[in-house]
């Protein structure tokens, strides 16, 4: 198998776009209403991020709509809510704060990208402000936007997404508790490592 390996390769294949192309120009330098109303709409969202050594991670987060809160244009604070404590998101940032962010709203096709620098902070009155019922995030994503679009449906249109008659039957597909009992090989079963698993998100959520 041969790979391409140069932008001038890759360019035969691929048209390049000219600048007037709305592929091009739909590039935002910061969020413009439409943007601000997409994040504040959103519950979801996925932060690419990579360690600038060449290894890559993409983490989810998410809460109820607009969890992610737009400080200014160029601004927005994404709030940590407990986890696995991997940090790998956040070790990332440490080392390179370029990211990319991707923000789904469930049955819209279209999504809104966003790539920018992040930092950590454990500010008093940020972390107050993004809590939810009295538990406020361990930390904050801050995110500096250097670029803002909109991405096309294709993809989501593909795949039928969010078309429920697509979906598979849950009840045919293994449980987290029986993929852990098989990957890690461990006594436990997968009934008890699911029921700890239920237990652990009641009491962990925020």
């Amino acid at each position: 198998m041969e790979f391409v390996t140069s932008r001038e390769e890759l360019r035969t294949i691929y048209k390049t776009p000219r600048p007037t192309d709305g592929s091009i120009r739909k590039e935002l330098k910061a969020l413009d209403g439409h943007c601000r109303s997409f994040i504040g709409k959103s519950p979801f969202v996925l932060i690419g991020s990579s360690d600038g050594e060449g290894n890559a991670d993409v983490t989810p987060k998410g809460d109820k709509p607009g969890f992610a809160a737009i400080l200014d244009d160029r601004t927005i604070a994404i709030p940590d809510r407990p986890g696995n404590n991997r940090l790998d998101t956040l070790e990332n940032i440490l080392r390179n704060p370029s990211v990319g962010l991707l923000f789904l709203i469930p049955g819209m096709n279209e999504t809104l990208r966003v790539n920018g620098d992040a930092r950590i902070t454990v500010d008093a009155g940020l972390r107050e402000r993004l809590a939810v019922d009295g538990k406020e995030p361990q930390s904050v994503v801050v995110v500096t936007v250097k670029a803002a679009y909109m991405h096309c449906a294709k993809a989501f249109m593909r795949s039928d997404l969010w078309k429920p008659d697509t979906w598979y039957d849950r009840s045919t597909l293994p449980t987290l508790g029986q993929i852990l009992r098989d990957q890690l090989v461990v006594a436990e079963s997968a009934d008890a490592t699911d029921r700890w698993l239920d237990e652990e998100y009641k009491q962990t959520m925020w």
